[in-house]
């Protein structure tokens, strides 16, 4: 596997581009500079080397199912427990991820199969499925965002 490179995949939530080159992704999207991609990883290991868990939140962030965490310095990382995407996301161990449409717009087979390096295929097809829930994990609370 290649970490420079574009996949096209269906993911725990929905059809993403995957990266560990972050300035491919921004500019495959058209996206603004600014905005942050979601980091998925692996496991909570792999979680580790990102950041601290703060303990208040430790028991929230182990049950969650299709949730990313933001935390301090708006980093926002969700650990993936779906099967099919963890077969892909293990080779790599984290990777930034992000829906497969441009900018604003709704998903287009097409622009996605278009802009991608490499298509990964599985027994789905691909599928536009509702995005993974984000919270952020303050020190005195945590807030849905989405």
């Amino acid at each position: 596997m290649n970490p420079a490179v574009i996949y096209l995949a269906q993911t725990d939530t929905t059809v993403g581009f995957l990266s560990q080159n972050r300035d491919a992704l921004l500019h495959v999207k058209k996206r603004d500079i600014k905005k942050e991609f979601i980091i998925s990883v692996d496991s909570f290991k792999t979680l580790k080397k990102f950041t601290r868990v703060p303990q208040k939140y430790k028991k929230f962030i182990r049950r969650a199912k299709k949730t990313t965490i933001v935390y301090p310095k708006n980093l926002a990382i969700r650990v993936v427990k779906d099967k099919e995407h963890l077969k892909f996301l293990k080779k790599l161990k984290w990777i930034y991820s992000t829906s497969s449409n441009p900018s604003g717009q709704e998903f287009k087979r097409e622009f996605a199969k278009e802009k991608a390096d490499v298509i990964i295929y599985n027994q789905l097809d691909f599928d536009e499925k509702k995005p993974s829930m984000i919270v952020k994990c303050a020190k005195i609370s945590k807030r849905r965002l989405r």
